[in-house]
C-alpha cells in the first residue's frame, strides 16, 4: 500500500491499482502486442490475453517512489528502443497525473517479438 496525507486526510493506494493503470497504459502504447508471462518451469514465454494484462507487471514500493517491472511482447518491425522509451514516458506521465506518485526505476524485459499476419 502506498500511503499519502493531504489537507483532506489520509489516502491509501493499493499496488493492484497501480498495476491496473500500468496495464492499461501498455495497451495504449504503439508497438506492444501484449504482456508476457514466463513459465519458470521450462522458460516458455506466452502472450497473455486482455483479461490478464496485469500479470506481466510487478510493482514494488520503496519509500516515496514506485519501481515497476514489465514483461512485454513487441510487434515485429518496430524499433525496440522507441517502444520502450514511449512506454517509460507514458507510465511516468500517467502515474504522476493520476496518482501524484514518484516513479523510480522502470525495468522492461522484451520477452518476444510477434509477427502479425
Amino acid at each position: 500500500m502506498q500511503k499519502f496525507t493531504n489537507k483532506c486526510g489520509d489516502i491509501e493506494i493499493n499496488e493492484q491499482v497501480i498495476t491496473g493503470i500500468c496495464g492499461i497504459c501498455v495497451g495504449e502504447c504503439y508497438g506492444i502486442v501484449g504482456m508476457a508471462s514466463r513459465s519458470l518451469k521450462d522458460g516458455i514465454v506466452r502472450l497473455l490475453l486482455r483479461d490478464n494484462i496485469t500479470k506481466g507487471i510487478a510493482v514494488s514500493i520503496e519509500g516515496d517512489h514506485i519501481n515497476i517491472e514489465f514483461h512485454i511482447i513487441i510487434e515485429y518491425g518496430t524499433k525496440i528502443s522507441a517502444v520502450t522509451d514511449n512506454l517509460m514516458n507514458t507510465i511516468r506521465y500517467k502515474l504522476k497525473e493520476m496518482l501524484d506518485v514518484k516513479v523510480g526505476l522502470i525495468k522492461i524485459f522484451v520477452e518476444g517479438v510477434r509477427l502479425d499476419t
